[in-house]
């Protein structure tokens, strides 16, 4: 992996990212190269260039100054690209296997070479479709576990932490989750974008002042909580999956965070799909569900007593007591990925091609109420059993 600077920042299209990668030399100057530009996410570019006669391709991603989503009004810092290129590196250090690797990086141009993935599915996109990769879940539980202890207090000196922190500070980004995930949705805000049948049960969280003060304790743990390097964005749109293969792409969103944030996003989009299906094509999802806290929970352990260098981590109840804290902190990360993403800004597909309309408005009416009750009873729901059974519950009342 290389990484320069050019001295001006101009973006790329398709004839001149084939040109990059050529001048890079990760292609012969006479190969047969075709380029399309497949970015379909809110922020950035993304080139798929593929040589012909070798059938081999790469993915060349370029940030742009603005958020794609809402247009120049937005504007939006390039530094991102560096962030995102640093947190694969350093994931990739620890799970390989599960994150695209990366060939190159320009900080100036905002530009990240990586492995092409295009053999592959995005996993909210195979979920829609009802395929359930039956792998998903063990592998992101062992994403989670390893990149969320190995960059934390637990595994590092505490100066090597505090450089970390301060090379993935990033502010624009997380301004855009402490707004858009814990803010925004919970008042009246020209941000949100819901239909107009969901007006009663919005105004009703609005109104909710217990459900509010909850929501303004995650937020204020999401502001100050430096525990971990996060990706900060891991939802199943993150995810490229098949029947064997993960790989979590996309942590432009990555800054020291606490560790149940993560956590609490995937399984949030694990809930979202199951609320777009029905009640029989629900059980698998379920049982990632079950999967991935419970292979998070291994692996964390599993390191914990092999790499912990904290001089407490041996006494009998700090393990179990730390990990009851990141699943509470999970739970109710879990609730306003829920709610923001029925009535905040960025929806998801699970719900919003639910059919007929009727039914995609009771559902997004019971994805409201399931969130505000994993925010506001985060601290009594104990196990991951205990958050499925309040799920299911809903779902038949």
């Amino acid at each position: 992996m290389a990484a320069t600077t050019t001295p001006l920042y101009e973006t790329l299209n398709e004839s001149s990212a084939v040109a990059l990668a050529v001048k890079l030399g990760l292609f012969p100057s006479k190969s047969t190269l075709t380029c399309q530009e497949i970015g379909d996410g809110n922020l950035n570019y993304v080139f798929h260039v593929y040589d012909q006669e070798k059938e081999r391709g790469l993915i060349i991603k370029q940030a742009v100054p603005y958020a794609k989503v809402v247009g120049e009004s937005w504007p939006l810092t390039i530094d991102r690209a560096r962030i995102e290129s640093s947190a694969l590196i350093r994931q990739g250090e620890h799970v390989p296997h599960l994150v695209p690797r990366v060939y190159y990086s320009d900080t100036a141009m905002a530009v990240t070479v990586m492995e092409d993935l295009s053999h592959l599915q995005i996993a909210r996109k195979g979920l829609l479709e009802g395929k359930n990769f039956p792998s998903l879940s063990a592998h992101i539980g062992e994403f989670l576990g390893k990149t969320l202890f190995y960059s934390s207090n637990y595994a590092l000196k505490p100066q090597v932490k505090k450089q970390l922190v301060k090379q993935f500070t990033n502010p624009e980004l997380c301004d855009i989750t402490e707004r858009l995930v814990f803010t925004d949705p919970f008042f009246d805000n020209d941000t949100n974008d819901f239909e107009e049948e969901l007006r009663p049960y919005a105004e009703e969280l609005w109104q909710n002042n217990s459900l509010k003060i909850e929501a303004a304790k995650l937020k204020q743990l999401f502001l100050t909580s430096a525990e971990s390097l996060i990706h900060g964005d891991l939802h199943t749109g993150s995810i490229f999956a098949s029947q064997e293969e993960t790989k979590v792409i996309d942590p432009e969103f990555a800054f020291y965070g606490p560790i149940g944030f993560d956590v609490g996003q995937f399984i949030a989009n694990l809930l979202l799909n199951a609320l777009g299906r029905e009640e029989e094509a629900r059980e698998p999802l379920y049982e990632h569900v079950n999967i991935v806290w419970d292979t998070f929970k291994q692996t964390f352990s599993e390191a914990w007593k092999k790499d912990c260098l904290e001089a407490y981590s041996k006494i009998d109840g700090y393990l179990e007591d730390t990990l009851a804290h990141i699943f509470s902190d999970a739970v109710g990360f879990a609730g306003c990925e829920l709610i923001r993403r029925t009535i905040g800004l960025a929806h998801v597909a699970d719900l919003d091609t639910i059919v007929p309309f009727d039914k995609r408005i009771e559902r997004k009416r019971l994805a409201l109420e399931i969130g505000a009750v994993l925010v506001e009873k985060r601290e009594q729901l104990k196990t991951i059993t205990d958050v499925l059974k309040q799920f299911k519950q809903h779902l038949k009342e």
